[in-house]
């Protein structure tokens, strides 16, 4: 349960925040009601998401894994669903956004996706456990432009998984759109 009351003041702001909302993402997101009982806080949080989606160095797919592994470490259950959402929503296969918990064991990443989400792991880690090869063997393969772009998504990752965590924002069920329900058995 939120730890926040999700009903913010109703103000044009938040009205707006919640109609666009319901128009990018099919409903109103957690965090927007949460952030919208802070105006300042709301409408830089805002700008900076609409400047992160311009953000075009680095694969998509890659940042997204990026992401979940940074989200998954913390322990962000809203994150991780709206990560599934947004992967499956950007073409990403489900069985890797699935397996992003435990992609050591998994067999569905590529060498350079490993990679990526070793370093994810190893910012979000308190303190960071970043090591000189790792980072070499990401410029070398993503370029610095890419491999600037991912460490600031990471960062910005931690900022949202710590920030829905600590207002006890959850799962709102966005992976459960994504999903075909499996068969009953015969």
């Amino acid at each position: 349960m939120a730890r926040i009351p999700l009903d913010p003041p109703r103000t044009a702001l938040t009205r707006f925040a919640a109609w666009y909302s319901k128009r990018a993402y099919g409903k109103v997101i957690d965090p927007l009601l949460a952030l919208g009982h802070n105006r300042k806080v709301l409408m830089t949080d805002s700008r900076f998401e609409m400047s992160l989606a311009r953000w075009n160095k680095l694969d998509r797919h890659l940042k997204e894994l990026a992401v979940m592994a940074s989200a998954a470490s913390i322990g962000c259950s809203w994150c991780m669903d709206f990560g599934y959402w947004e992967g499956r929503r950007n073409g990403m296969s489900h069985e890797k956004l699935h397996d992003v918990p435990f992609w050591r064991d998994s067999e569905v990443y590529t060498p350079l996706e490993r990679d990526v989400m070793e370093y994810a792991e190893a910012m979000t880690a308190t303190p960071p456990t970043v090591e000189d090869d790792l980072v070499e063997r990401l410029r070398q393969s993503l370029g610095e432009a890419a491999l600037v772009e991912l460490t600031a998504m990471v960062a910005v990752e931690n900022l949202r998984s710590r920030m829905n965590s600590a207002l006890g924002l959850t799962s709102q069920g966005f992976k459960d759109s994504c999903d075909i329900p499996a068969r009953p058995a015969a």
